[in-house]
């Protein structure tokens, strides 16, 4: 198989604030892998808050070049070689959805029915990223009626994160869900989980720091479930996640890839956790590839592409408030725009 990848960069609608950062715009690698003259394409997003970069995710690329072999069909060997380099989860998915597309295309099924699965799972959440009460209500008031769900961005640091769900409670009575970011102390989950509760949040996504010892203490008081996000990467995290959640927050950028996130979801289920699927900022292409696993999951978080100010790989629909994946074959994505090179 050849291997071809460039940079892009993915333009936001309106700059997004977390509790860590704001970006305006994403840095992202391309990558298309060639096989008997048929192109598939993933895309990596690498995260700066996990070590990763762009031209860390090049350098991986070109050390994986040689590790490819010949037979797109050999997705276990394939992803075995590759997932003996250090890291770089987003490369790796990146890889791992070329291959998945490139498998689809060559035998004319989208990746999802290959994998026996089904084209859409639950209705995605839309994003109101994090600012003042009246901010967030306003943009939650605003949010666009074909969005069920809405994920409210938390972790101020600055003792208004229960009166920005109120605010927000006071002008919607859709599902709501928060995402902390890793910004509360013990101490502030156990104060605010319980208010939430009162104001119908569903769930509470990664209250405390990756790895903080809270973690088991909060899980067995909090009258919500906890989902794990920043401490759950791969496979060999979900064990542990179970110590300290309710449920774990699966990206296929952080997992390395479609494959991953397949197993990383039955062995949550095997222990009783929920699922949640997750996005980074990405493209169409991106989403596309997190779409073929969206049925395995109970909360769905993919509105990455939907952020952007213009995606340049259509293809997924947004379809009363689901992600669904095209039923073209492989990904579905638009090709277009795809010069890789």
């Amino acid at each position: 198989m050849e291997l071809a990848y460039r940079t892009a960069t993915l333009r936001l609608a309106e700059p997004f604030t977390i509790s860590r950062s704001t970006s305006v715009e994403e840095e992202v690698l391309w990558v298309e892998l060639r096989h008997d003259g048929v192109s598939g394409f993933g895309e990596a997003q690498p995260q700066e808050h996990y070590g990763e970069s762009v031209a860390g995710a090049a350098a991986f690329l070109e050390e994986a070049r040689g590790m490819l072999g010949d037979d797109p069909f050999a997705l276990e060997a394939v992803g075995a070689r590759v997932g003996e380099l250090h890291a770089n989860g987003a490369a790796k998915a990146a890889l791992d959805a070329a291959l998945h597309d490139l498998c689809g295309k060559l035998v004319g099924q989208p990746a999802w029915r290959l994998l026996g699965l089904e084209p859409a799972g639950p209705p995605t959440s839309w994003t109101i990223w994090l600012g003042d009460p009246d901010d967030m209500a306003r943009r939650a008031e605003h949010a666009g009626g074909h969005f069920q769900r809405l994920k409210l961005k938390l972790g101020g640091r600055d003792g208004l994160d229960v009166e920005r769900v109120r605010a927000v409670r006071g002008v919607t009575g859709r599902p709501l869900q928060v995402d902390v970011n890793e910004y509360w102390t013990l101490d502030e989950a156990l104060e605010y989980v319980p208010e939430l509760a009162h104001l119908g949040v569903q769930y509470v996504e990664q209250p405390l720091p990756a790895g903080d010892p809270g973690g088991e203490e909060l899980r067995r008081n909090s009258p919500l479930p906890i989902y794990l996000d920043e401490d759950c990467h791969t496979l060999k995290d979900v064990r542990d996640c179970a110590e300290r959640s309710h449920g774990v927050n699966i990206k296929l950028a952080k997992s390395g890839g479609i494959r991953e996130a397949v197993r990383m979801a039955h062995a949550a289920r095997a222990l009783g956790l929920g699922v949640m699927l997750g996005c980074m900022i990405e493209s169409g292409l991106g989403i596309a590839a997190a779409c073929q696993v969206a049925s395995l999951c109970d909360h769905v978080d993919l509105d990455g592409n939907l952020l952007l100010a213009d995606d340049p790989w259509p293809g997924v629909t947004l379809r009363d408030g689901v992600q669904v994946a095209s039923g073209e074959p492989g990904l579905g994505v638009d090709e277009a725009v795809s010069r890789t090179g």
